[in-house]
């Protein structure tokens, strides 16, 4: 929940909003952490997260954040 957990927030370098993920689909999340860690999606901070996640974790976090509330200013 750190960053994309946070309100807008937004990374420092490339400056760019960071999406919120409370609410997404699990099995987008699981692809989306697997494409990480395979390199097949590029972002050098995701890609380092991800590594040190098991297919189980990728599935548990998927889960938590899919059951994440969305705020009214994400729906926009």
């Amino acid at each position: 929940m750190g960053c994309h957990g946070i309100p807008g927030y937004t990374n420092a370098y490339p400056n760019y909003r960071v999406p919120k993920l409370g609410g997404q689909n699990e099995a987008y999340i699981v692809n989306a952490l697997k494409a990480y860690k395979t390199g097949d999606r590029a972002h050098p901070t995701m890609r380092v997260q991800a590594n040190a996640l098991s297919d189980q974790a990728m599935e548990d976090i998927a889960a938590f954040l899919a059951q994440a509330p969305r705020t009214p200013d994400e729906l926009k």
